[in-house]
């Protein structure tokens, strides 16, 4: 071989290398720092609040030239954003952006790092649905960047809210919503041409908020014990933040948009509510986003995506007091607008005190011994007489039960308790023998073994038994819940509209970059070192 080939094929290999060790690169904790309000500090001080707390990524809604001017030199990457307001404007016509970015933009780059640009504002569920004008936009303001060779230094996306899904649990069934593909399809094709991120807005408050009777608080502010199951992928979710983020994962993958990442813009938890919001209190915002800064600076990823770099703007950084609409939206800041703490935030995750949430027991279901049962489904997997070590149990139907009472546990059963019934229905394997007593046997396994196999979840109003004993026959394999590792592995069967989501092959939830971190050092010694021993050899 040449030397000269010989030499590029070092090259080459090094380039490679780096290119995978770039590929671990860490996740980014930014700030929303919204202006809707008349008593906020100046552009100047807000930067001096920011640079003290050492934050290097801000997100702002527009371009004031005030602000611009405020982070020049400083280092912090500004992600800037066009109001809904402007879009028609900047869709019409390349002469209004190309004025804009000659106005607002030029004059302070590269003094004032701005790294990319959200065109419009969750616009999908403004009133005046401008999804129209967003790619038109988008499109003038790439040719603008484009014509002073900023295109490839300034990314364009668009910030969405999670309801942009029309289902997003489990998160492996996660789908956009059909009226929005006309709209959706092409503007990703313009994220993936341009390596743009597809900007998210997630909200676990808000799953919380309208669902507080079968979402529990710990589950949305990263400390729940239990684990919520997809039961399509296996894939188990301690949090809802990354089930929701798994649904967007989902989602673009059934668009066949797989390679595009996604960036969380905004996501925090409010401090004061309505009377009704009784969670948005100082210490659950506290608790949540300490919680999401730790659960993002250890570079988890996702269960769908484990290891995955998650980005994520943190909102609000004042409270501001001319938002309209209910309390709770003049209350996401973690300072009032005189700059003092609404609650002490440690930025950098490395507080490692304990942050208990308060109101909890707002947010726990039902017991199941209650009405008649109900509460958490739970997970199934597996059939009859599976499942990990430590004593294997079965809940049926008592014989000492009367067919009224074990009718009335089995609708209930296959109804709110949320059971797949289809296994008992005629030519099914559990049809036979054709009987209430049977046939409730089947549902209320079901539900025991779904609900994590505690007594409590086979009371039935007295109608059922607890056996250790595998009632499975033929072919009708009764369910059991695998070993739980010490924890209740619930299935969320019953968490249902813009809540939460779940994602890809059955990877471990618990994998953490740390890992994937000693492999990286372990290559670079290994393959990089030698490889630049080679070339100085060779030179």
């Amino acid at each position: 071989m040449k030397m000269g080939t010989r030499l590029k094929l070092i090259f080459c290999i090094c380039v490679s290398i780096l290119a995978f060790l770039d590929y671990g690169k860490a996740s980014k904790i930014g700030i929303c720092y919204g202006r809707n309000a008349d008593n906020l500090p100046s552009p100047n001080r807000v930067s001096e609040l920011i640079q003290h707390l050492n934050i290097k990524f801000v997100r702002i809604y527009d371009a004031n030239i005030d602000v611009l001017k405020a982070f020049a030199n400083t280092g912090i990457e500004l992600m800037i954003g066009v109001p809904n307001a402007d879009l028609l404007a900047f869709a019409q016509f390349q002469s209004n952006v190309d004025t804009w970015l000659s106005n607002n933009i030029l004059p302070y780059y590269p003094a004032t790092k701005i790294t990319s640009i959200s065109v419009g504002l969750e616009v999908t569920e403004a009133p005046d649905n401008a999804t129209g004008l967003v790619l038109p936009a988008m499109r003038n303001i790439h040719t603008a960047l484009k014509k002073s060779g900023l295109d490839k230094k300034i990314k364009i996306s668009s910030s969405h809210s999670l309801a942009i899904l029309s289902r997003s649990f489990p998160p492996s069934s996660a789908s956009f919503s059909k009226k929005h593909s006309a709209f959706l399809k092409p503007m990703l094709e313009f994220l993936v041409e341009n390596e743009s991120p597809f900007m998210i807005d997630l909200y676990p408050y808000y799953a919380y908020r309208d669902s507080t009777e079968k979402v529990p608080l710990e589950y949305a502010l990263f400390e729940s014990s239990s684990q919520v199951v997809d039961p399509a992928t296996g894939l188990l979710y301690s949090n809802m933040f990354d089930a929701q983020l798994d649904a967007i994962y989902f989602a673009l993958t059934a668009m066949n948009f797989k390679t595009v990442k996604v960036m969380v813009t905004e996501s925090g938890w409010p401090s004061k509510g309505s009377p009704k919001e009784t969670a948005a209190t100082p210490d659950n915002a506290l608790a949540y986003n300490t919680n999401l800064i730790r659960h993002v600076i250890g570079d988890p990823g996702t269960p769908a995506k484990p290891g995955e770099e998650i980005d994520v703007y943190l909102f609000s950084l004042f409270n501001e007091n001319r938002k309209p609409g209910i309390e709770s939206e003049r209350n996401w800041g973690m300072f009032y607008a005189n700059g003092t703490n609404v609650y002490a935030l440690d930025f950098t995750g490395e507080n490692t005190t304990p942050v208990s949430p308060t109101n909890s027991t707002t947010g726990t279901s039902p017991s199941p011994s209650s009405s008649p049962i109900s509460g958490n489904s739970t997970v199934i997997i597996g059939g009859g007489g599976g499942g990990g070590g430590g004593s294997k149990k079965w809940c049926i139907a008592s014989s000492q039960a009367s067919v009224t009472e074990l009718q009335t546990a089995l609708d209930w059963a296959c109804g709110p308790g949320n059971v797949d019934c289809s296994a008992v229905q005629p030519d099914q394997p559990c049809f036979e023998p054709d009987t209430v007593l049977s046939h409730a046997s089947y549902a209320f396994n079901t539900y025991y073994q779904q609900s994590g196999a505690s007594r409590i979840d086979c009371s039935f109003n007295g109608a059922s038994v607890e056996v250790d004993k595998d009632p499975s026959y033929g072919n009708c394999l009764y369910m059991i819940a695998p070993a739980t590792d010490g924890f209740n592995r619930t299935m969320a069967g019953n968490i249902t509209g813009n809540i939460t989501a779940i994602d890809s092959p059955l990877a471990s939830p618990s994998s953490t970059n740390e890992a994937f971190r000693q492999m990286v050092i372990s290559v670079a010694v290994s393959v990089l070192l030698p490889c630049f021993i080679v070339c100085l050899s060779i030179w």
